[in-house]
């Protein structure tokens, strides 16, 4: 897998999202800090509404603003939104007020709706053979778990040397990393191509347009509702799950996430080898079957387990739940690298990126609202029917037999010989 590195300008792209990506782990932390700074007991109502002014930036902002950018070059349109992330991050030690959190959080994450979808995008054209991108996007996988257990980490020992508002600091610097890295890099030229053509509505639907289309992607879209339903129960209840329920010390909350996230590292570590083998549709809803029976089990373990025995049971049901997500996450990028063309690939890349926060915007409610107002049970049962009809979506949507169908975009397949 880490060939890959050898690659110069890879290697320093892969580079400039590590660093971005810690910088924004520092933030969240950060900023949790601040909202009890400010609100008090009502800290969680502020990062609420932060998380959810994010994930409206992510889902309505980031077809418009790839539509508006989609004939520049990508180097210019990458260097200012670190640029501006940077400058959001910087503003947020002298925040006084809720509400310029929420002013501040909409500008810095409509500039990270910006970056990612065309950084994505733009990996398989500095990666062109399958072998060397699949590697990369194991890479990438590795790195979101790798960054989920040590930005906290490296937090927690810098706030025994410093206040939180320096966290901020080190978000900035991770940001001006970024485009530094960027700005060093002879990036490959893309090709114009009509799909980036016609008017600004035509280039802000192409990418929805695209996956409606195409069997294989809304296979996909129904695929990111079943990670969605694990994702929020995992991140919004664990704490209620080891406190309330297994009556668990608080150290137990990082053990049980730990869980998760090693799960998901597993599975990205041996992805290659496994979709050299059996192929993207085999793998993908392997994990789309095994999501909706761990809910399952999550649901009755809320409701009928003893402390000692759910302890265990929830550590390996969160393992198997990262490690269910990671096999569609990891390899999903393939399906959208071969359903578009250099040109089309970006409003393919942001649909997909605006499209999977879609489901986060109703995964999250259920698993925290749902969860307060009715117990974690019914909340727990909620995610395993969004994830149940979301696995059968996937399921009857992805063609079983490599040919291709009528109208889909689909030009090569990635599908193992063995089945």
């Amino acid at each position: 897998m880490l060939s890959v590195l050898r690659n110069r300008t890879y290697r320093r792209l892969f580079s400039a999202q590590v660093v971005a990506l810690i910088g924004t782990g520092l933030l969240t932390v950060a900023l949790g800090l601040l909202a009890f700074d400010l609100a008090g007991s009502n800290a969680g109502a502020v990062m609420g509404t932060a998380l959810t002014i994010k994930m409206l930036a992510y889902v309505g902002f980031a077809p418009v603003i790839n539509a508006l950018v989609a004939r520049l070059p990508k180097k210019p349109v990458l260097i200012a939104a670190d640029l501006v992330r940077a400058a959001m991050a910087l503003c947020l030690p002298f925040i006084t007020e809720a509400w310029q959190i929420y002013v501040v959080i909409f500008l810095l994450q409509s500039a990270s709706a910006t970056f990612t979808p065309a950084f994505q995008s733009l990996i398989p054209t500095v990666l062109k053979k399958e072998r060397d991108y699949t590697h990369a996007l194991s890479l990438s996988r590795l790195a979101y778990d790798m960054e989920a257990l040590v930005s906290p980490a490296a937090a927690a020992l810098l706030l025994t040397l410093v206040s939180y508002n320096n966290l901020f600091l080190g978000t900035v610097l991770g940001f001006l990393f970024s485009a530094g890295m960027v700005a060093a890099t002879a990036l490959p030229r893309i090709s114009a191509d009509t799909g980036a053509a016609g008017s600004l509505w035509h280039r802000t639907t192409l990418g929805a347009r695209i996956f409606w289309k195409n069997r294989r992607l809304r296979s996909l879209l129904a695929l990111n509702l079943v990670v969605a339903a694990p994702t929020a129960l995992v991140l919004v209840n664990s704490v209620v799950y080891v406190r309330d329920v297994l009556h668990r010390a608080e150290a137990d909350l990082a053990l049980a996430l730990a869980c998760f996230g090693v799960g998901s590292m597993i599975v990205a570590i041996t992805a290659p080898r496994v979709l050299e083998r059996f192929g993207d549709r085999a793998v993908m809803l392997t994990g789309a079957a095994l999501i909706p029976v761990a809910l399952a089990v999550a649901t009755a373990v809320t409701f009928l387990a003893s402390p000692e025995v759910g302890w265990w049971l929830l550590l390996g049901l969160w393992f198997l739940l990262g490690a269910s997500n990671s096999t569609i996450l990891t390899p999903s990028s393939r399906l959208l690298r071969d359903a578009s063309t250099e040109a089309t690939r970006p409003y393919v890349f942001t649909a997909q990126f605006s499209l999977s926060h879609a489901c986060y915007i109703l995964a999250y409610p259920l698993a925290g609202w749902l969860g307060a107002a009715a117990g974690l049970g019914w909340a727990a049962a909620a995610l395993t029917v969004l994830a149940i009809l979301g696995s059968t979506g996937a399921f009857l949507s992805w063609p079983r037999h490599t040919v291709t169908d009528a109208g889909d975009p689909v030009t090569k397949d990635h599908e193992g010989a063995k089945r």
